[in-house]
């Protein structure tokens, strides 16, 4: 086996050596701990805390590849439900496993009367993902008997059940927000074709959805169902190797989803491009205040990508697509304005050298929410969305983490760097 040497002081350690398929190979240096020493990484930025056979980024190349299958190939040939099948299981369905896959789903998207009697008790006010990561965590209880992590007939049932009811349960809290009533789903329909009618639909009138905007968020789920081990990923990972069930670790992956650096993100950048247009200077001026300032512009730059985000550009042509359907679709002006002011900071970051030099280029929360609010969703609705695409993979990474012989629970070191031993000073000395 290849080894890598690392010297310290005098002493050396040969670490062992794990080949990668593509990207990076590791350096395994759990051993280092039994010698007295740790690796400090904060944000663990270089640091692999398992290996996956599932997602493969290349953030110098603007390569997203699922099980091996580039972004750019799924998001024109497949569908959000064959990407998830192609997560969990690694390969692509047949025809008979794809559709009994739909079938399955399409048949558990039901909630109980007890459930919806549930998610009416929050305040209509809740913010969307507090109300989805306590549903999914409430899911256990309510079918105790998928809770199991050691019986995989358990843990398919308890995946499709999330699967399925993740999309019922979001199109509740839109419906509640805005005090309509929460609709049946139809069993006939396609699993985002049905979740727009859940969410849009008058009841006892016939709803058809537009078909850009559903082919348009079935792309959106399907790059946003996986991205290799980010924040949220890792939670469900950690919590998961406590062997906490599959809902509680879904749960946790919502909560760390919500985070306005992670999920939260795409709400930012909307928030960003409508105070560009209302400010009164011109994109360019205000990119100028902006650096003059010292000031982020969100949806700008990505941990991984130090090129353009490949998920970006497949967002991008989407919106391009509504924008120039507007006349039909009935667009409202300011959507078409937040648009332009898109188009033309895109413009900016990837010609202007302050930003090319800092790899600033659009991430993919810079169009999605865009896209969102054109289909007709409110920004606090659109990390929902963001986490009913991510299910699927944080399924498949939860079961290849159980299914791991080397996985250990998640137990990072630190390197203690605060008072050393010292006597208490009783109080009436201090």
């Amino acid at each position: 086996m290849a080894t890598a040497e690392l010297k310290i002081d005098s002493e050396q350690y040969d670490l062992p050596l794990v080949k990668a398929t593509s990207g990076p190979d590791g350096i395994v240096v759990s051993s280092l701990r039994n010698d007295g020493w740790v690796t400090l990484d904060p944000g663990f930025l270089t640091t692999a805390q398992c290996e996956s056979k599932i997602t493969f980024i290349d953030g110098n190349n603007s390569i997203l590849r699922y099980r091996g299958y580039p972004i750019e190939q799924l998001c024109e040939k497949s569908d959000f439900l064959e990407v998830a099948w192609l997560l969990r299981h690694g390969e692509l369905p047949t025809r008979q496993q794809y559709e009994k896959f739909c079938s399955d789903i399409n048949h558990r998207t039901m909630v109980g009367e007890d459930f919806r009697t549930f998610m009416g008790s929050f305040p209509r006010t809740s913010h969307p993902m507090s109300v989805l990561a306590s549903a999914i965590n409430a899911l256990a209880a309510f079918y105790p008997d998928t809770t199991d992590v050691n019986d995989s007939d358990q843990l398919d049932e308890a995946a499709e059940i999330i699967m399925a009811k993740a999309r019922t349960i979001v199109s509740y809290i839109f419906r509640r927000r805005r005090d309509e009533p929460m609709l049946y789903p139809d069993v006939s329909r396609g699993y985002v074709d049905d979740f727009l009618r859940m969410c849009f639909a008058v009841p006892y009138e016939p709803f058809e959805s537009d078909q850009l905007y559903v082919h348009a968020l079935g792309r959106l789920l399907i790059i946003h169902a996986d991205h290799e081990q980010n924040c949220s990923t890792s939670v469900v990972r950690i919590a998961g190797s406590a062997h906490a069930n599959l809902y509680s670790a879904v749960a946790a992956g919502v909560n760390a989803l919500s985070g306005p650096l992670h999920g939260g993100a795409n709400e930012a950048v909307l928030r960003q491009l409508k105070a560009i247009r209302d400010s009164g200077k011109t994109v360019k001026e205000f990119v100028e205040w902006s650096k003059d300032n010292g000031k982020r512009i969100a949806g700008l730059g990505h941990r991984v990508y130090k090129s353009y985000d490949p998920r970006a550009a497949i967002a991008k042509s989407y919106l391009t697509k509504i924008v120039e359907h507007e006349a039909t679709l009935k667009l409202p002006k300011d959507e078409r304005a937040l648009f332009d002011v898109a188009t033309e900071l895109e413009q900016i970051a990837l010609n202007d050298e302050y930003f090319v030099s800092r790899h600033l280029y659009p991430n993919v929360d810079f169009y999605t929410g865009l896209i969102y609010r054109a289909i007709g969703f409110d920004p606090a609705m659109f990390t929902t969305l963001f986490a009913l695409g991510r299910i699927p993979g944080w399924i498949a990474q939860y079961r290849e983490m159980l299914d791991d012989p080397m996985t250990k629970i998640g137990r990072p070191r630190q390197v203690y760097t605060g008072e050393a031993k010292r006597d208490y000073v009783p109080m009436d000395q201090r």
